[in-house]
């Protein structure tokens, strides 16, 4: 096979013409066959294998720079950079990122996993360039998508006034995770059906060329790149907008022509200022189910399909997803509340709003890659007396925090926040990780925070939020819960927190699905040889009754166990202050249970309010240190930090066998 021949990119190089076809045949198999096992970005990857094998050629690779933008397209790029023999390790722990990665190779000069950033970063390396002296070519590769996040917009407006030579290639697919929205989609649209925007402006400059028109023509000739297009070109609009921002224009041009490619990037190679390369390409290429079905195939998890024909895996006794619940969830609220409006950042389907805007159309907007204009949009509507839920991934929310903070909370205007992939996310690596809403957003004054135990208490919370009127967020993991731990729901009072059971000497309180992790301890503990360690009592074990006193909210009588309390928090803030001062009562320990990083989180919260209310309790927090956390199965990662029911049950026994012994000792 030639794909076992291919280490580098000068193996592209010596390859005969002949060889490329059949080379592009085997990358799709192995892409195919690697996807269906390991999950990833599969119809992404399968549609710019030529324009990949293309640039191997050209470029002089690694001391030409190639920047990915998101980079999640980046398998093909690399099996050519010498990775090939662990691509089946690709997202699995230890093995290849889904992403470009700086750490993993020379061949990977900018990480990524957030679309729009890939001009930036090439603009910055092409200055760096410019600064030292050096020769080298800069190109970034960005999707159509991209062209909806404004950050690619500053980047482009930059370059254009730097008028640095570098190169932009505008991998054009008409999609990104959903089918794009706005004028940019429209306006991509007309330059795909005039691939001779090129020709006009040759033929136009000519044209002008032979004008006897003296001054005046001088002054045409100056412009005539972009004035042959307005007076000659099909549309108004063709290419204008790059050429008016300092980029010389070529394209369109197909995207899995090989020999166009390679002519057309020599070409631009050669162009002494910015380049704007449009290249159309066919997402899913080459693999019939993924040409059909691009949106399903775009990010797909493991062992998902049959790679022989597509079709999908059954998960049988699968519970639904946070997503799922919350469309359903969105959906209940506003069929009560006309004010409510859902707005996505091009991920209808990753939020579950998809559902919410086929069922109302009128009041769901996908703003596209643009999460600070989704925040300060959903702003502008709650000024007019709407209820704007926002539906972002945690880990993109952080592109909007100036937003949320300037637009929403200054102006305590009531958007709420529904943001899911809240935790560890898994095989996705460190982009991706939802690890820092908590510390970026308990900071914040007369910010509501509510993170649900399982997917029961979402729609709960969401209704709570409804009835506040000022900002609030909901936090939920990628995936669903454990849906071992089923109780009857009981109802959401703002800041409180619902006891699960009373004990003493060791109170878990846990955050969100954490939940399931300490009544993994508490049924370990029961069942634990070692449980007389613990101090019985007299529990109450049924979940709080909404009464006056944290001990007499719990509803049941007489349930004597283990010497151990857990609460289902429930808000980050406020915090259930009233049961942290009657925990003292009978508890020594505290520990708090979060995914998110322990820097700022929940556990932080607690052991704040301990401190600066002089309490006689000891806090030890369990959460994510201060790492950036690999892509890994999610089970994995929850592992490495102690989320898990053992581990929890091993520190609990350790610290009641510490209280059991100091107490022989004194006595």
């Amino acid at each position: 096979m030639i794909i076992e021949r291919i280490d580098s990119p000068n193996d592209v190089k010596g390859l005969k013409r002949s060889d490329i076809d059949v080379l592009s045949s085997e990358i799709r198999d192995l892409l195919v066959r690697t996807c269906a096992v390991n999950g990833g970005h599969l119809a992404p990857n399968l549609g710019v294998v030529e324009l990949t094998l293309a640039l191997h050629r050209v470029l002089d690779l690694p001391k030409d720079k190639l920047v990915w933008d998101v980079s999640h397209q980046t398998y093909v790029h690399k099996i050519l950079t010498g990775r090939r023999d662990r691509f089946a390790t690709l997202r699995k722990g230890g093995g290849l990122s889904g992403f470009a990665m700086r750490s993993e190779s020379p061949y990977d000069p900018f990480g990524a996993g957030h679309a729009s950033t890939g001009v930036a970063a090439a603009l910055g390396m092409a200055l760096a360039r410019n600064l030292v002296g050096g020769s080298e070519t800069v190109v970034a590769v960005l999707g159509d998508g991209a062209l909806t996040g404004g950050l690619a917009y500053e980047a482009l407006n930059n370059a254009g006034a730097l008028k640095t030579q570098f190169m932009v290639i505008l991998n054009d697919n008409e999609m990104s995770i959903a089918p794009n929205v706005g004028s940019i989609a429209s306006y991509l649209s007309v330059l795909r059906s005039k691939p001779f925007a090129n020709f006009v402006r040759r033929t136009g400059k000519e044209v002008l060329k032979r004008i006897p028109l003296g001054q005046a023509a001088k002054k045409a000739i100056e412009g005539a790149e972009i004035g042959a297009m307005h007076f000659m070109g099909p549309s108004e609009k063709t290419a204008v907008i790059f050429e008016e921002l300092g980029f010389r224009y070529i394209g369109p041009i197909d995207g899995h022509n090989y020999d166009v490619l390679v002519d057309a990037l020599q070409t631009a190679k050669e162009i002494d200022r910015p380049v704007l390369l449009h290249v159309r390409t066919l997402k899913g290429k080459g693999y019939e189910p993924a040409e059909r079905d691009s949106r399903t195939f775009h990010g797909i998890g493991a062992n998902a399909f049959e790679p022989s024909n597509g079709s999908k895996k059954s998960s049988p006794g699968a519970r639904p997803k946070f997503q799922d619940v919350f469309g359903d969830a969105m959906i209940a609220v506003a069929e009560k509340d006309p004010r409510v409006v859902g707005i996505t950042a091009a991920m209808p389907d990753g939020t579950g709003l998809a559902k919410f805007g086929k069922r109302f159309p009128d009041r769901y907007f996908d703003v596209g890659i643009a999460e600070a204009h989704a925040v300060c949009f959903a702003a502008g509507l709650a000024t007019s007396g709407f209820r704007p839920v926002c539906a972002i991934y945690s880990t993109f929310l952080q592109r909007a925090y100036d937003q949320v903070v300037h637009d929403v909370v200054v102006q305590s205007l009531p958007v709420i926040f529904c943001m899911d992939r809240a935790g560890l996310v898994g095989d996705d690596g460190p982009t991706h990780m939802g690890l820092y809403d908590i510390a970026y957003l308990r900071t914040l004054p007369n910010v509501t925070l509510m993170a649900p135990r399982n997917e029961a208490e979402l729609q709960p919370m969401l209704e709570h939020a409804l009835t506040l009127n000022l900002p609030a967020a909901i936090r939920y993991p990628r995936g669903s819960s454990s849906g071992k731990h089923e109780v009857p729901l009981v109802p959401v009072r703002h800041g409180k927190a619902e006891v699960l059971h009373w004990g003493r000497d060791v109170a878990v309180l846990a955050y969100g699905t954490t939940v399931d992790v300490a009544l993994d301890a508490y049924d370990a503990l029961r069942s634990s040889p070692r449980a007389e360690l613990s101090s019985p009592r007299a529990g109450l074990s049924s979940p709080r009754a909404e009464l006056s006193s944290p001990r007499a909210e719990s509803r049941g009588e007489g349930d004597t166990h283990t010497g151990i309390t857990v609460v289902n928090a429930r808000f980050a803030k406020p915090l259930d202050e009233a049961l942290l001062l009657e925990l003292e009562r009978d508890h020594s320990h505290v520990i708090t249970l979060e995914e998110h990083s322990l820097s700022g989180g929940f556990g932080s919260a607690v052991a704040e309010f301990v401190s600066d209310h002089g309490l006689k309790l000891r806090v030890e927090r369990i959460g994510i240190p201060n790492v950036l956390v690999q892509h890994d199965s999610q089970d994995k990662q929850r592992a490495l930090f102690g989320l898990s029911g053992a581990a929890l049950a091993a520190r609990i026994e350790q610290i009641l066998g510490s209280r059991s012994e100091e107490s022989r000792v004194q006595r």
